[in-house]
């Protein structure tokens, strides 16, 4: 059911408007501003019909900030509301300064039926217009975001598993998990799949805040409760209410408020730095850390039963040296990002490239990751990323770690037999990479046949598929 109100002090226009929309809408009345703030309270209302004198500024009637301020009390008690002013011939000035203040539209007495049907016409059809494109915007948001939790990596797949069950829940979750491996996302990805979606997900980063203020961050102070608190402010507890609150780097913070922190998980309340009322909370608490907790409680540095508190449901994040299978997507992902914001297009990543990727360590995990292909990225003149654009190290790296190597326990054939693979290898890749897979076009080139190319690709496990998919992307 679609509710309209009607803000105006002469029963009669009510009547009009109650008359001219009834057939399609429930609309109520008001006689004065307070009483429509009442209303607005027990109810939500999609448009509201505003007589310009129940806002009306004597000192100066024409001003657009002066009706803007008498606009904003209707728009912080709901703000999606869309005010329609209603105006005699007299007051059309004033009428057009509170459109110029927010006001969608106006009407000028005697109201016109026809007139009155069309603007409530086109104020529901944008809305439903607005909603079709915020649908829009959530779904390739939605879309995008689990793009970037896309794994082909059995220990991956097994941390999406325990996210999909506890998303739903209330359960307090604890994320662990060295620097960068994408925690961050993790939290997100589980708020996106609860009850509380529709409401904030605010993330705090502990270890980031001064000792002497992470405790007013999370749960806000009063007026007066230190130098410098010249007015009361609201924690992070307090802006998070009703969603979820992700607690970046949770070893980090001071034994204050640790014991804090164990009460609003106990009892959902707490206080504000300086105040003694306790406020109730609903708020879930999704934590994360790169230290072992369990060490730190050994070592007295943590709170032993804010760890339990904490740890209902932990989750452990693995580095990216244990899910190798993911580069490939985690690189498509960045690049298709990339291609979204700047000019210039890179659809793809050369063999060698990739296989540098597979061969480093990747200590930064996939922030390291990300990093590396972005300032690729930039430098790249290609339609791929070359082995050009990344630090040499990598590729020194990678030569290291290869498979051939000189064993002296080989005679002086085997060595030469296994140089020669690792050549006509690392050839056929660079010729794949270089006519996108093209069978013919590459055995050409190659000065063989075709059965040839596809005995020397069988040999050595090479697939053409890969290489016509880095200029399809």
């Amino acid at each position: 059911m679609q509710y309209i109100l009607v803000g105006c002090p002469d029963t009669t226009v009510c009547a009009q408007l109650q008359e001219h929309l009834s057939q399609d809408y429930v609309v109520e009345t008001a006689a004065t501003a307070q009483e429509c703030l009442v209303k607005y309270k027990k109810r939500k209302y999609d448009i509201t019909f505003l007589d310009i004198t129940l806002i009306k500024s004597g000192d100066n009637p024409f001003d657009a900030n002066s009706y803007r301020q008498a606009l904003q009390e209707f728009w912080q008690a709901f703000p999606s509301s869309q005010i329609v002013i209603l105006a005699s011939q007299e007051d059309t000035r004033a009428a057009v300064a509170a459109v110029k203040a927010g006001a969608v539209n106006y009407l000028n007495y005697p109201l016109d039926p026809v007139e009155v049907k069309f603007i409530v016409d086109d104020i529901y059809s944008s809305l439903i217009q607005e909603s079709e494109l915020n649908y829009l915007r959530d779904k390739v948001l939605h879309d995008e975001f689990l793009e970037m939790t896309r794994t082909a990596s059995p220990v991956m797949n097994a941390v999406m598993e325990k996210v999909k069950s506890v998303a739903p829940t209330r359960t307090t979750v604890l994320l662990t998990g060295e620097t960068g491996t994408g925690k961050g996302v993790i939290a997100q990805l589980i708020h996106r799949y609860s009850n509380r979606y529709e409401k904030q997900f605010i993330s705090v980063h502990c270890g980031a805040i001064p000792d002497t203020l992470i405790e007013s961050e999370l749960f806000g102070h009063e007026k007066g409760s230190f130098t410098g608190a010249v007015r009361r402010k609201l924690g992070k507890f307090e802006i998070a209410m009703g969603g979820t609150l992700f607690l970046d780097e949770i070893g980090t913070v001071t034994p204050a408020v640790q014991i804090k922190l164990l009460q609003v998980l106990q009892d959902k309340v707490f206080q504000r730095v300086g105040g003694e009322e306790n406020i109730e909370t609903d708020v879930r608490v999704i934590a994360a850390t790169n230290e072992d907790l369990g060490r730190l409680c050994e070592q007295e540095k943590f709170r032993r039963d804010l760890f339990y508190r904490l740890s209902v449901f932990p989750i452990e994040i693995p580095p990216l040296r244990q899910r190798r299978e993911d580069l490939a997507p985690l690189v498509e992902t960045f690049l298709k990002n990339l291609n979204k914001v700047h000019l210039k297009r890179v659809n793809g990543i050369h063999p060698l490239v990739m296989e540098a990727f597979e061969n480093y360590s990747w200590p930064g995990n996939i922030r390291e990751l990300e990093n590396l292909v972005e300032r690729a990225y930039i430098l790249e003149t290609s339609p791929i990323l070359t082995p050009e654009s990344f630090p040499m190290e990598m590729f020194d790296q990678n030569t290291a770690a290869a498979p051939v190597n000189f064993d002296t326990s080989l005679s002086l054939a085997q060595v030469r037999k296994k140089g020669i693979e690792n050549i006509e290898r690392s050839y056929l890749k660079e010729l794949l990479a270089a006519h996108k897979g093209k069978i013919n076009a590459v055995a050409l080139a190659a000065g063989i046949s075709t059965r040839q190319l596809h005995k020397l690709l069988t040999k050595y496990g090479i697939r053409k598929e890969e290489f016509k998919t880095i200029s399809a992307k």
